[in-house]
């Protein structure tokens, strides 16, 4: 690589503006591989971060972490394909400074076009090959952000949706937990009333015997409600775990 800038030194003056077209056509079919496969990379890890929030329990943040984890891919492949075209003009020796070479590189590619840093008279042909991988490229991006933003949306649509149905769970395991405290709480007063009944005008033994029965089974039906509502609550997990989109709705 070191014996590159002495070759394109060696390169007649009237064939070096054809040299920077082909040169620079070169890097451009190099940066639109390397941006189209990246782009594809970012559209396969945003569809496997949708199926894994979809998978689980409804997360808005998550989605929207996602979403700019996505954005910030992409606007990282723009950046990398700068550096790299001014990588390639520093090592060719037609930029002598990195700084430059990326600010100068940044300013074609974005087709700015102001700017005192410029390549020498031969090879200035290099400048709008640079802005046409821009063009190309941010063009390519502006599509895959275009799927991004409309599946973004659909996945938010659906997280939402599970939300509700989350909530509507929720609030169905506290009116059941409600109904249970109930019950209980009935079984109990007429266990009681009963237990009264029964001890009126028993022996001190007996109404002994009888207020331990009824003590004892006001226990059970205590053990009964908690194991009751241990498993509903149970139950509501697990239908919040097979929340997903196309689920069936709590009922």
């Amino acid at each position: 690589m070191t014996e590159v800038p002495g070759l394109l030194q060696r390169i007649p003056n009237d064939i070096k503006p054809m040299a920077a077209l082909g040169l620079g056509a070169f890097l451009l079919v190099l940066t639109v591989l390397f941006h189209g496969s990246g782009l594809h990379r970012i559209l396969i890890l945003q569809k496997r971060g949708e199926r894994r929030l979809l998978s689980g329990k409804p997360h808005l943040l998550g989605a929207a972490l996602l979403f700019a984890f996505s954005v910030f891919l992409m606007l990282s492949l723009h950046v990398l394909e700068i550096v790299f075209f001014a990588g390639i003009l520093t090592k060719l020796g037609l930029m002598l400074r990195a700084s430059d070479a990326i600010y100068f590189c940044a300013n074609a590619y974005t087709t700015l076009g102001y700017g005192n840093v410029d390549l020498g008279p031969y090879w200035r042909n290099i400048s709008p090959i640079i802005a046409m991988s821009g063009l190309f490229t941010f063009a390519w991006t502006t599509s895959a952000l275009v799927d991004v933003v409309s599946s973004h949306s659909t996945l938010v649509d659906t997280l939402e949706n599970e939300r509700t149905l989350e909530r509507a769970l929720r609030s169905a395991l506290r009116k059941d937990e409600w109904n249970v405290v109930q019950r209980e709480r009935e079984a109990a007063r007429a266990a009681r009333e009963k237990t009264r009944e029964l001890a009126a005008g028993a022996s001190f033994f007996e109404r002994r015997r009888i207020w331990k029965e009824e003590r004892a089974k006001e226990a059970q039906l205590i053990k009964d409600k908690v194991m009751e509502i241990r498993e509903l609550r149970r139950k509501e997990r697990q239908a919040e775990e097979e929340l997903g989109p196309g689920g069936p709705p709590p009922g």
